[in-house]
């Protein structure tokens, strides 16, 4: 009996180890600031609040996506009506995409977003990134990566293998950007 117990414990102590161990564990996700957020004069603002919520900003890079490029990122959506609208709007300027990190990053980075419908976020999440400097569903300013395995598929789409890197930080003022 005794060493039963002893075996339980030891379990429970590798489980409580090993949980911990996920807990702690640093996960990235794509950020991208969309056309609108460029051209609104958002971008600094946005990667203050980035790192204001604790992330690293791991690597950046401002693009131009051509129609096949922005074809391909988003063709999961390509049998949806909105598909061609999407692939224009995003193809009308520059994006900057970043990989951001921290515990949590994806679901912390799309709490930070908000709803992808910018006039519900206005609602329902005032204030969050989209209500405060998007427009519509369309125009949102920013996109985040929704999954681990759709984080790991656009970092790639942009970047390639991004470790190992040397982390990016500037300096961020101690007022927060936004209410």
């Amino acid at each position: 009996m005794q060493k039963i117990s002893v075996f339980l414990l030891l379990i429970a102590v590798l489980f409580f180890q090993s949980s911990s161990y996920v807990a702690l564990e640093k996960e990235r996700t794509l950020a991208m600031i969309k056309p609108d957020g460029i051209y609104g004069n958002f971008t600094n603002k946005i990667k203050q609040v980035i790192l204001q919520s604790g992330f690293i900003i791991v690597q950046e890079m401002m693009v131009q996506l051509d129609v096949a490029n922005a074809t391909l990122f988003y063709s999961e959506h390509s049998e949806k009506s909105f598909f061609p609208s999407l692939v224009k709007y995003m193809t009308c300027g520059p994006v900057l995409v970043m990989v951001i990190e921290k515990t949590n990053a994806i679901s912390d980075w799309r709490a930070l977003i908000g709803p992808t419908d910018a006039r519900k976020a206005k609602v329902s999440h005032p204030n969050s990134i989209r209500a405060l400097c998007g427009s519509s569903s369309e125009r949102n300013c920013v996109h985040g990566s929704d999954s681990p395995i759709s984080a790991a598929r656009e970092i790639s789409f942009f970047f390639g293998d991004v470790s190992p890197v040397e982390h990016w930080e500037s300096a961020v003022e101690e007022d927060s950007i936004f209410p």
